[in-house]
C-alpha cells in the first residue's frame, strides 16, 4: 500500500494533526499508546482511513542482549490495536550492562548508535529476526543520528544497512535528518549512503527539523526542517519514490499553519526532484513488501537460518557497549579510540535530555523545585545513571534531593515529600489520602 505524505501524531498536536488537510497517515510513539485503549483523537483519524503506523523507541534491537520478550509483545498489541500495515524501530542500543557483563544495568534514556561491524552486525540480524518471528506485521528499522562514532569499523553506513537488509529481509526507514546530523557531525556522505544502500527495501522516509550549534548538529525535532536536510530528501527522490515520507516533530510545537508549510516544502521537494524520464521505480507491494529474494510463500521477510551468534560475539558486544555506556553516563574513563570531546558532549545531551523528560513526565517537580529544577537535576544525572524508564527516574530524583535535605524552602520539601509517597508505594493511595495530601499541600503553600 501507498503511505503518501504523513505526520508525526503527538499529544500536543492531535488538533492541530487532525485539521491538517492531505494528511494520508501518521505515526505514534508506541511505547506512549497503551495497549488496549487508542486516544480518542487516533480513534477518530482511523475511522477517516488514516493509516496509524506505531513507532517503537524502546527495543534497542543494536544491543547485545536477546530482544525482551515483554517489550515485543507490547509492540505487536500495539500494530494488532492499530490495524497497522508494519511497525518501525531504531538500529540503535538503548541499554547495557546486566547478567553478560555482571553489571549493573543502565539505561541511556536514548538511541546509541551500535558500531558498524561484522559482530555487532551478527547481533543485530539475530535480534531482528526474533523480532520478525514476534511481530504481526513486517518490521522496518530506522537509521539513527549520531553525535559519536566507533573507533575501528569494518562498514560504511550504506554498506551496513544493505548487509541488514541482504541477511533479514528487513525493510528501511531512512531518516534524511540523519542522514544530515552524520554527514556534519561525522563526515559521512549522504549521497554516498544512498548509493550504497537498497533503496528498493525502502518502507517510507522520516524528515525532521535540527540545529547547529559550535559546529555539531543536535538532531532536536523541536525546530523547522532545514534547507540541507530538504536537499538530503532530493538526494533521495532522485534514485527511488519512497512509498511514503513524514514530518516528525517531538517539542516546541509550532501553530498549525506552520507544520502545514513545512508539508508544503516536503511536497514541492519531493515534485522538483522526481526524475523525469519515467515514472520511477514499481513500488505496488507497499511498504510492507519485501525483496522476492527474502519473501515466503506468506510474503514473510525470511532467509535461510543462518547459525546462532555465539556466546562470544554477544559478550564482546555487551563489553564494548557497557564501556560506552557508562563513560557517558556514569563518569566511568572514556573507552580507548573514542573521541573524548565527542563523549562529553554526548553525555551533556543525554543529561539534558533526561531532566526535559522528566519535566514532561513529572511536570510537578520543576514546578516544585522552580528556577533550581535544571540544575539540581543535572547535578544528580552526573552521579546516578538511569536504571528504569523516566517515571522511575523522577521518583529516584526526588528521594535524592529529599535525602540531601532539599529543598531548603520547607513549604516546597513538604510538597515534594508529598509527591514521592504518593508514587512510590507499592499502590497508588486512596483518594481520601490524596484528598488530605492536596489540602495539606495548600495550606503549607500558604
Amino acid at each position: 500500500m501507498e503511505l503518501g505524505i504523513g505526520i508525526g501524531w503527538r499529544p500536543e498536536i492531535a488538533a492541530e494533526v487532525e485539521a491538517l488537510s492531505g494528511i494520508d497517515w501518521v505515526e505514534a510513539v508506541a511505547e506512549n499508546l497503551c495497549a488496549d485503549h487508542l486516544p480518542d483523537s487516533l480513534v477518530r483519524l482511523r475511522e477517516r482511513g488514516v493509516t496509524v503506523v506505531p513507532h517503537g523507541v524502546a527495543l534497542g534491537l543494536g544491543g547485545a542482549d536477546r530482544p525482551d520478550p515483554d517489550r515485543l509483545a507490547a509492540l505487536a498489541a500495539r500494530a494488532e490495536l492499530l490495524g497497522a500495515p508494519l511497525v518501525t524501530e531504531h538500529i540503535a542500543f538503548v541499554r547495557a550492562g546486566g547478567p553478560l557483563t555482571a553489571s549493573p544495568r543502565l539505561e541511556a534514556g536514548h538511541l546509541l548508535p551500535v558500531p558498524r561491524t561484522w559482530d555487532a552486525l551478527d547481533v543485530l540480524c539475530e535480534n531482528v529476526r526474533i523480532a520478525q518471528d514476534s511481530l504481526p506485521v513486517p518490521l522496518a528499522l530506522e537509521n539513527i543520528a549520531a553525535l559519536i562514532t566507533w573507533p575501528g569499523e569494518e562498514l560504511t553506513e550504506g554498506q551496513f544497512l544493505a548487509e541488514l537488509v541482504e541477511r533479514t529481509g528487513v525493510r528501511l526507514l531512512i531518516d534524511v535528518a540523519n542522514l544530515h546530523t552524520n554527514h556534519v557531525n561525522l563526515g559521512q556522505d549522504p549521497a554516498k549512503a544512498l548509493d550504497e544502500l537498497p533503496v528498493e527495501a525502502i518502507a517510507y522516509v522520516h524528515v525532521a527539523g535540527g540545529v547547529e550549534k559550535n559546529g555539531v548538529w543536535h538532531d532536536t525535532h523541536a525546530h523547522p526542517v532545514s534547507g540541507p536536510v530538504l536537499d538530503v530528501l532530493a538526494e533521495l527522490r532522485s534514485r527511488v519514490d519512497p512509498p511514503g515520507v513524514l514530518l516528525e516533530r517531538d517539542d516546541a510545537f509550532p501553530p498549525g499553519a506552520e507544520l502545514a508549510g513545512e508539508l508544503d516544502a516536503i511536497r514541492a521537494t519531493l515534485r522538483r526532484a522526481a526524475p523525469s524520464d519515467g515514472p520511477g521505480p514499481d513500488r505496488t507491494a507497499g511498504p510492507g513488501a519485501v525483496p522476492a529474494s527474502h519473501a515466503t510463500a506468506g510474503g514473510e521477510a525470511r532467509t535461510a537460518a543462518p547459525a546462532p551468534v555465539s556466546a562470544a560475539t554477544r559478550d564482546r558486544t555487551a563489553v564494548a557497549q557497557t564501556a560506552l555506556l557508562s563513560a557517558l553516563v556514569a563518569g566511568t574513563p572514556a573507552p580507548e579510540g573514542f573521541d573524548h570531546r565527542r563523549l562529553r558532549v554526548q553525555s551533556r545531551a543525554l543529561a539534558a535530555k533526561r531532566a526535559d523528560v522528566v519535566a514532561k513526565v513529572a511536570p510537578e517537580l520543576p514546578e516544585i523545585l522552580g528556577d533550581g529544577y535544571r540544575a539540581a537535576f543535572l547535578a544528580y544525572a552526573g552521579s546516578r545513571p538511569m536504571s528504569g524508564g523516566y517515571r522511575r527516574d523522577a521518583l529516584d530524583f526526588a528521594e535524592h534531593v529529599l535525602i540531601a535535605g532539599g529543598p531548603a524552602d520547607p513549604a516546597a520539601r513538604r510538597r515534594l515529600t508529598y509527591w514521592w509517597q504518593d508514587r512510590s508505594g507499592s499502590r497508588p493511595p486512596r483518594r481520601t489520602t490524596r484528598l488530605v495530601r492536596a489540602a495539606r499541600a495548600v495550606l503549607v503553600g500558604k
